[in-house]
């Protein structure tokens, strides 16, 4: 690839317990594009983006050979900070979770954890950015007092995206986003990833295959756990390389 490759996996494999969800997945995640990584269900996609940031670490059975490498250090190594990882590397789930406080709080809150001692204007600030590059400021700039719980389905889920952009991530791993959201919020979804690969890396599973071809500058098909392609988006939905991909892409399974 012609970019500079920001998360890149090597012979990456994942078990759970003696079940082997990921079979020696290598690929390239170049910086500041999308990437996203489509596949049937049960083909190890969710399993392959919780590793980016080691989210699989909290299962007792988990266990990952090969190397997942962020700016070419390998985050499973020894000592490796796993909350400064997570601050680096951030994660927006299928449904939206926002936390049961005020939308102002929601945004606050991993600041406040990581010691953000600067004092409330500077707070304040950071809250209205983290909000704007979302796109949710102007919907509930009057409204930070509230419950985030008051929100739509779809604003939920930008208040997560904001939620994990205060703290400056680098990379930021979207989990099916727009699967339990409706169409007029999906579109609001895509307009903001396409925005927000400016300043960030994005990676994204979906089962949307039109999702996958609208948003992203790179697309991973896997099956089964296996890597099957990986190439540049309109490459791999014009011109797949391997007949399982277009099978996939064409609608014959999946």
């Amino acid at each position: 690839m012609e970019t500079i490759a920001k998360i890149e996996t090597k012979g990456l494999n994942f078990f759970y317990g003696p079940k082997r969800a990921l079979k020696d997945v290598s690929i390239v995640c170049p910086e500041k594009k999308v990437t996203a990584i489509i596949g049937p269900s049960g083909c190890g996609k969710s399993t392959f983006i919780r590793t980016l940031n080691r989210m699989n670490d909290v299962l007792a059975s988990a266990r990952v050979e090969g190397k997942v490498l962020l700016d070419g250090m390998d985050i499973y190594a020894p000592g490796t900070d796993v909350v400064e990882l997570r601050r680096r590397v951030g994660m927006v789930f299928q449904k939206p979770n926002p936390f049961p406080k005020t939308i102002y709080d929601n945004i606050a809150y991993g600041l406040r954890i990581n010691g953000f001692k600067h004092g409330r204007r500077a707070m304040d600030e950071i809250v209205e950015r983290s909000l704007r590059r979302a796109a949710l400021w102007d919907e509930v700039k009057d409204r930070l007092k509230e419950h985030a719980y008051d929100l739509s389905g779809g604003q939920q889920q930008r208040l997560c995206i904001a939620r994990a952009l205060a703290v400056e991530p680098e990379v930021i791993l979207f989990d099916e986003p727009c699967s339990a959201i409706d169409p007029v919020a999906t579109a609001k979804i895509e307009d903001l990833i396409e925005e927000l690969k400016k300043l960030y890396t994005v990676i994204i599973v979906t089962h949307n295959m039109q999702q996958a071809a609208r948003v992203s500058d790179f697309t991973a098909f896997m099956m089964l756990g296996e890597l099957i392609e990986f190439n540049k988006t309109e490459k791999v939905f014009t011109n797949p390389a391997n007949k399982l991909t277009e099978d996939y892409i064409t609608g014959r399974f999946g």
